[in-house]
C-alpha cells in the first residue's frame, strides 16, 4: 500500500512497484486516516508511508496500524532525515529518503517484507545505536 498526498508520486511509485515481479500494490491513501481504514480491508504486506500529510499525519498512522497489528511492516517514505527516532518508536520497520527512493526502493520493500529493517546511512546517523543496512 502506498500513503501519500501527492498523487504524482502515489503514481511513480506504483509505476515502479508493479514493474517488479514480486510486488502488487494493492491500495493507495492521500491520508493517514484512510492508510488506517485500508489497511484494515486490505491487509498489505508492506505499507509505504510519508510522514507530512494534511489530517492525521504518517507518524499517527503508523502508531494506529502498528497498535492493531503488531506485525504490520510499515516503511517511511519523506523528505525529513530528523524524525527517523520518532517513525521507529511509531512502529515503522524502516526509513527511506525520497532522494534515494528509486534505486533504493525495491531493496528496502523486500527487506521489510522479509522481516528486517532498511535504515539508510544518513538518517542512521541521526540514532546512533541504529544498525546500518547491508547493501
Amino acid at each position: 500500500m502506498i500513503v501519500d498526498d501527492h498523487l504524482i508520486l502515489r503514481f511513480g511509485l506504483a509505476m515502479s512497484i508493479n514493474r517488479e515481479a514480486d510486488m502488487q500494490v494493492v491500495a493507495e491513501a492521500a491520508s493517514g486516516q484512510k492508510a488506517i481504514d485500508l489497511f484494515r480491508s486490505h491487509r498489505p504486506d508492506v505499507t509505504l508511508m510519508d510522514l507530512h500529510m494534511p489530517g492525521l499525519g504518517g507518524l499517527a498512522a503508523i502508531a494506529a496500524i502498528c497498535q492493531r497489528d503488531k506485525d504490520a511492516r510499515v516503511l517511511v517514505l519523506t523528505i525529513h532525515d530528523d524524525a527517523v527516532g520518532r517513525a521507529l518508536d511509531a512502529g515503522a520497520r524502516g526509513y527511506l529518503l525520497k532522494d534515494a527512493l528509486f534505486d533504493q526502493l525495491p531493496s528496502a520493500i523486500r527487506a521489510v517484507h522479509g522481516g528486517g529493517e532498511w535504515i539508510p546511512p544518513q538518517a542512521a546517523t541521526l540514532r546512533p545505536h541504529l544498525p546500518l543496512p547491508v547493501q
